[in-house]
């Protein structure tokens, strides 16, 4: 599932920033390397992919964004593809931006063809070309590159793996080599600490609002009563022994809940219905439906090993704790679960001892101080009003499962404007609760309406206030993670919002603007050297958008942050905008092809070109990439890589265009 807690990078420098990647090394080999005349063999590519990145296979809709990595083969005569080359081990996924199902590799791949040998010493070359993109920091980077079987089939075969198992262990260790200089840990999840710390926040809140349930909040002063006259070690092992039995159910869980696993989570859709389903159940659970809770015998058990006293008996009176106040805990450790099935292996693990850790608080600072005791609210209806909140927090929650499954099925079900008006009836409803206007299973009757309560029902209000113009086109891009994309709306009142009759704002037409466009209508170039020559007639300087067709984070940020008046009125007026793509296709030419200083590569196509400009240039290869210009050519720093921060992004504009003044 799409993480709503944006990763936020910084400014850096060219010194800072500046760093070729390749996070996918290739190695080739076939099946029997003494194959025949007249026999069949098995040409297979591997690759080895870093920690944190994926590689887009070949088996999906290339017309749906993400580039598709592709093999060309030279024909000869010497050989003939018997079957279509074929990925092998790809997993598929749902994705809102590009509103399609992709398939990709992560760790590793494999792609197999099969063919006929028809003449010794065959010729079998060609080349590949493909993307690889990172979930940590938004990168994504196109490559290319040349193969040769028939240095692997033959007499030469010994010696030519022996050489490619050289060369591919040389790779090896110039990246260890890299990682230990840069201190760059390619672990999954060390690199990505924003989205897990606000994980755990979550977590640890859920295990506050745990506390104030009706499960739980009367047992506070029953426990401290027992630890009062004893020793005070006694409470703080109590406390200890709830956080044990919360982080061993999640490390019991953690080997089900990896990066792998959450794939297949979060794109298939009967987990997805599943989830839906036990999310209702939850939410009608705390709504005063029924009761969730466990066997009666389990429990009593747990409490009869709780009387042998002794560190034992405090740490089975902490087991009983956790299983008699299950029915208000269980929704909440649940959601907590389903949720850590979304990344790393210790997500699970971190999230129930965040959870834990607030759930243990009071108890364990009560054991040890039980004058606080005298501070407390007195148990009441109240309780049971935080339990019937958590259900209808609960109940809208549980669409965003229907809605992945939606989504990648083509149900049509849940368009953008059924999720909102859903959305809306709930949070209307729990509204009215707050206020007192709705009577639920267990509530006490009350006369008047608290304080905190009318706080709360005003926050709820202006939250649905919020949500209504929605219906109607509005992005409401605090809520993008957790919405049905926007197309899906069958009335959208926003969607004639870029004028077509604009004054134009460029020298000359643009080359390539046929095929090639730029967002929220903005004027702008494909092409360097038109963009430079109108900069320096306009006297402005140049913005640079290294980006891709495939590129995720390159659409999300003209989505979300391009899309802003803010950023777009500086785009459109202090900026001659280019936007160079690096994954683009188009050939071009022969009178404007050139040999790569980089790699001695003869560049052919739009992408290859812009791609090479970029390496050769500013010595990185990640998108998306911003850079600003004088209208000599010459950089004016820092340099911008993915950050969804606008201000961040107001203020790069802003410094580029200052320093662009002085000059």
């Amino acid at each position: 599932m799409k993480k709503v807690i944006a990763i936020f990078f910084i400014l850096l420098s060219v010194q800072s920033w500046a760093q070729i990647l390749k996070p996918a090394t290739w190695s080739i080999e076939v099946s029997n390397p003494a194959v025949q005349v007249g026999e069949e063999v098995d040409l297979i590519f591997n690759v080895k992919i870093d920690d944190d990145w994926y590689l887009y296979s070949t088996d999906f809709d290339p017309d749906l964004g993400p580039m598709v990595t592709e093999f060309e083969f030279i024909p000869h005569s010497s050989y003939a593809i018997v079957d279509s080359l074929a990925p092998i081990g790809a997993k598929k996924k749902y994705d809102e931006l590009w509103e399609g199902e992709y398939t990709y590799f992560r760790h590793t791949a494999k792609f197999l063809l099969k063919v006929k040998i028809l003449s010794e010493n065959p010729e079998i070359k060609g080349s590949y070309a493909y993307q690889v993109c990172t979930d940590v920091d938004g990168k994504c980077i196109p490559f290319d590159d040349e193969f040769d079987f028939g240095k692997l089939i033959g007499p030469n075969a010994e010696k030519a793996n022996a050489a490619a198992s050289q060369e591919e262990k040389k790779v090896e260790k110039e990246k260890k080599s890299e990682t230990e200089k840069t201190g760059v840990l390619n672990q999954r999840g060390v690199n990505d600490p924003y989205s897990l710390w606000a994980f755990m926040i979550a977590a640890f809140l859920a295990g506050i609002a745990a506390i104030f349930t009706p499960c739980v909040f009367p047992m506070i002063p029953m426990t401290v009563s027992f630890f009062t006259g004893k020793k005070k070690g006694l409470g703080v092992v109590y406390g200890l022994s709830i956080i044990i039995i919360y982080t061993l159910i999640g490390s019991l869980l953690a080997p089900f809940m990896g990066p792998e696993t959450a794939n297949e989570l979060a794109t298939n859709w009967i987990p997805n219905v599943i989830f839906f389903a036990v999310f209702v159940i939850f939410a009608l659970s705390f709504l005063g439906l029924f009761e969730i809770t466990l066997p009666s015998k389990f429990v009593n058990s747990m409490d009869q090993q709780a009387d042998k006293g002794g560190l034992i008996g405090v740490f089975f009176m902490a087991f009983t704790l956790v299983l008699v106040s299950f029915s208000c805990t269980g929704p909440l450790v649940g959601t907590i679960l389903v949720e850590s099935a979304g990344g790393l292996i210790l997500k699970p693990i971190l999230g129930m001892f965040a959870f834990s850790m607030a759930f243990a608080l009071p108890f364990t600072v009560f054991a040890l101080f039980p004058s606080l005791m005298s501070n407390l609210p007195k148990s009441g209806g109240w309780l049971n009003s935080v339990k019937v909140v958590l259900g209808f927090l609960e109940l809208a929650f549980a669409f965003k499962f229907l809605s992945i499954a939606d989504q990648a099925y083509h149900w049509n079900l849940l368009d953008r404007e059924i999720y909102l008006a859903i959305w809306i009836v709930i949070f209307t409803l729990m509204g009215f609760y707050l206020l007192g206007k709705i009577e639920l299973p267990n509530d006490s009757k009350t006369e008047k309406t608290s304080v905190g309560g009318l706080i709360l029902a005003i926050i709820t209000f202006s939250f649905v206030v919020y949500l209504i113009p929605g219906m109607f086109g509005a992005p409401l891009k605090a809520l993008s993670g957790y919405l049905p994309p926007q197309t899906t709306l069958d009335f959208d009142l926003t969607s004639s919002g870029n004028s077509s009759n604009a004054e134009s704002t460029i020298c000359e037409v643009p080359k390539y603007a046929d095929f090639l466009h730029l967002p929220h209508g903005i004027q702008g170039y494909f092409d360097y050297d038109q963009a430079l020559a109108c900069a320096k007639e306009q006297n402005k300087p140049i913005f640079i958008d290294f980006t891709g067709h495939g590129c995720v984070n390159c659409r999300e940020m003209e989505a979300r942050v391009w899309s802003d008046p803010q950023v777009l009125q500086r785009l459109k007026e202090n900026f001659v905008v280019v936007a160079l793509y690096v994954d683009d296709k188009t050939e071009l030419p022969e009178s404007e092809w050139f040999k790569s200083e980089y790699d001695g590569k003869m560049k052919k196509s739009i992408g290859k070109q812009n791609a090479d400009f970029q390496i050769t240039r500013f010595n990185n290869n990640a998108q998306p990439y911003y850079v600003i210009l004088d209208n000599d050519g010459k950089l004016i720093p820092p340099i911008k890589a993915y950050d969804l921060e606008i201000a961040n992004f107001v203020a790069f504009l802003d410094e580029a265009k200052a320093e662009f003044e002085k000059r």
